[in-house]
């Protein structure tokens, strides 16, 4: 019998990178995102994941007329700043849902769940 494959989705985190934080509770979060990152490994999900560094080392390209501009930062101030992401495996949008609202910084920021579209 044949399955369907999983569908590849990018869980893009976003929390306000300048929240301050005590030390504890850095160290919870850090706890919990490993906690995380172990259930999705140990249940087939888990593709990759990195953490960005704070949205001051950006640099946004942009290239209008064959001119190429780089500009620091960002391309737009919001309240809350992409920090990371997890590419994961999932059998549908649902699981996939799912599996973003246990991303520690859920409860404190947001999770877009987005289809990737392999190529």
């Amino acid at each position: 019998m044949l399955t369907e494959p999983d569908m590849q989705y990018l869980l893009l985190i976003y929390a306000d990178e300048n929240h301050a934080t005590s030390e504890a509770e850095g160290k919870a979060m850090v706890e919990a995102y490993g906690a995380f990152t172990q259930e999705i490994i140990q249940k087939g999900h888990f593709k990759g994941a990195d953490r960005l560094r704070p949205t001051s080392t950006a640099t946004t390209v942009r290239v209008r007329d064959g001119k190429t501009l780089a500009t620091d930062g960002p391309f737009a101030e919001t309240r809350e700043q992409l920090g990371g992401y997890y590419l994961i495996e999932a059998k549908d949008l649902d699981e996939a849902t799912a599996i973003a609202a246990k991303v520690p910084s859920a409860k404190v920021g947001s999770v877009e769940v987005r289809p990737v579209w392999t190529m």
